[in-house]
């Protein structure tokens, strides 16, 4: 699995996710093995902390451009 890691380190995030979209629908089409499945969710966890890493570092980047422009203000994300 460690070859498949370094792969997905490799991608940026919207690959990222079209490969983790891809895999999403593979396993709901069904029609598929244990050992099949177990595959696609173990990549699936690779590609989803690759996914989070990314925003996470993203974030990062986005709130030290506000601190240095004196612009900080961070409010929760709401769906209403």
């Amino acid at each position: 699995m460690s070859d498949y890691a370094e792969e997905v380190g490799k991608m940026g995030f919207e690959e990222s996710m079209q490969a983790l979209e891809d895999l999403v629908r593979e396993l709901e089409n069904g029609g598929i093995g244990l050992d099949r499945s177990l595959e696609i969710y173990e990549r699936a966890v690779v590609l989803r902390n690759h996914c989070k890493s990314i925003l996470d570092e993203s974030e990062r980047r986005i709130r030290t451009i506000m601190e240095s422009a004196g612009a900080v203000r961070t409010e929760d994300f709401r769906m209403d």
